[in-house]
């Protein structure tokens, strides 16, 4: 199939003249009208930095704020999933109890906001059940090596508690709307394909499992990508219980600095790094669940 070349209108470049003049009229008004003066020489320094004692170039307060946004943004897409395939199986069960359960929860959740969720979390579990559990003793009572696992995985021990708490709530929270995304994905296979595999003498799990969720899946991924992406950004309201990721890294640079405009265009950035670099791994999967099929 021949491509077809792109063609420039000038509606094309009436549009990107405007942009651009937005862009110019916008810098000029922070230089001139807020009489701000633009430093960006200073934003490298805080996300890498030269430690003399080891000798090599160490992560610090943007790049450290990143790397906990991933570590939320991974366990809680997992935990999120998790919640999101079993409610929406119960949502799409013949059983009107389970379908209950699954509906209640999507009502209930998806009408919360996200914030009074996390501090509901956040003081019950970290301030109840984790001491209760004794999971910051049992914590520190590992060797240094796990201890030291366990800090690249999760958090520092001071910040776990509120880190375990964190990563439920994002993943409820986001497991409704994937709850939804798994009952539609199931709900749009042809009925054909149930009642055909019914014939074949599989049980309703070997369905689910080898002939509907194989062809919902294909359909469920772009609205997954984009709830996963979603859980990237979502992950910034947590810097209200002080997890250090990258919103409130950049809230205390900017206290620090009073670089307002070149801290948050370059967490900006950041976050654009993070989710466009995931899309762009979910299209390349896509591309080869189509070839595999293929």
């Amino acid at each position: 199939m021949k491509r077809k070349k792109l063609k420039i209108t000038p509606l094309d470049i009436i549009i990107s003249a405007v942009i651009l003049g937005a862009v110019v009229y916008i810098i000029f008004r922070v230089k001139v009208g807020l009489n701000y003066k633009w430093n960006w020489s200073i934003i490298p320094q805080y996300l890498w930095r030269y430690d003399q004692e080891s000798g090599r170039w160490v992560a610090n307060m943007l790049m450290l704020g990143v790397f906990n946004t991933i570590r939320l943004s991974v366990w809680g897409t997992i935990l999120a999933t998790v919640f999101g395939t079993a409610m929406g199986l119960c949502r799409v069960s013949k059983s009107i109890f389970f379908r209950l359960v699954g509906r209640s929860y999507v009502e209930l959740i998806r009408n919360m906001p996200p914030l009074v969720l996390i501090f509901i979390f956040y003081f019950f579990l970290s301030n109840q059940i984790m001491p209760i559990l004794n999971i910051h003793d049992l914590f520190c009572s590992r060797s240094d090596g796990t201890q030291h696992v366990c800090q690249i995985l999760f958090a520092p021990p001071v910040y776990f508690s509120a880190f375990i708490s964190a990563v439920i709530s994002l993943a409820i929270f986001e497991g409704a709307y994937i709850t939804e995304i798994v009952r539609a994905g199931i709900q749009s296979v042809d009925k054909g394909q149930w009642e055909a595999s019914y014939a074949l003498g599989l049980s309703k799990w070997h369905q689910m499992r080898y002939i509907i969720l194989p062809q919902a899946m294909q359909r469920i991924l772009p609205p997954l990508a984009g709830q996963f992406i979603s859980l990237i950004k979502d992950s910034a309201i947590v810097s209200v219980i002080s997890i250090q990721e990258l919103t409130f890294q950049g809230m205390e640079l900017m206290a620090a600095t009073y670089l307002t405009f070149e801290v948050w265009i370059t967490i900006t950035v950041l976050y654009l790094i993070l989710t466009l670099s995931l899309s762009l791994a979910v299209g390349r999967f896509e591309i080869y669940m189509r070839r595999s099929e293929a």
